[in-house]
């Protein structure tokens, strides 16, 4: 791991000792940054989405995390005693720090098996159609004429588009919290 200051981070944010420090923190496990400035986090998350391509979570419990949380991919905030700015300003909020971990491990899995179905299940909704369609033309002789009315096509749509993912995003849950919490690996599968 690699633990840095605020001193020693507004060295390492020039330019010339960037790439030096990225390269040290890829090969860290985890990196901590203490007593930094509101802009050096930015700066910092900045520098490693962009320079590193990487996805980014910023985790803050107060005003002085802002403009960090806001430059992340994610954010999160923690309800704490410096008050509601960084919830205010994050993507998802709790209430305490503990509760991060099920945040990401359970919530963060399931989200992804739930998108990664949901967009495999709108292509094939939009192939089924499309493939209806094209044999259409085929029987009608390529002249153009609708297959269906609009408020059929509206209905497929409102149906085949708005009913599954309800009922989906409400009920499938592929592995239990529990599990999930007992085996963080399998967060690590779901990407």
């Amino acid at each position: 791991g690699l633990v840095i200051d605020g001193r020693t981070l507004e060295h390492v944010l020039h330019d010339s000792l960037q790439n030096i420090f990225l390269e040290l923190t890829e090969k860290c496990r985890a990196v901590v940054c203490c007593r930094a400035t509101p802009l050096q986090k930015s700066v910092l998350v900045r520098l490693v989405r962009n320079k590193l391509k990487a996805m980014t979570l910023a985790v803050g419990d107060g005003a002085n995390d802002v403009s960090m949380i806001q430059v992340a991919d994610t954010g999160v905030g923690i309800l704490g005693q410096e008050g509601m700015q960084a919830v205010m300003a994050s993507d998802f909020a709790v209430s305490q720090f503990r509760h991060l971990r099920k945040l990401l491990l359970v919530h963060g899995h399931w989200c992804y098996t739930r998108l990664t179905n949901m967009v495999l299940y709108f292509f094939y909704k939009n192939v089924a159609y499309v493939n209806l369609l094209f044999w259409y033309q085929f029987f009608c002789g390529f002249s153009g004429t609708s297959m269906t009315d609009y408020w059929i096509l509206i209905l497929f749509n409102l149906l085949f588009t708005s009913v599954p993912p309800i009922i989906y995003g409400v009920l499938d849950k592929d592995v239990s919290a529990e599990i999930l919490m007992q085996l963080p690996q399998l967060y690590m599968m779901s990407q």
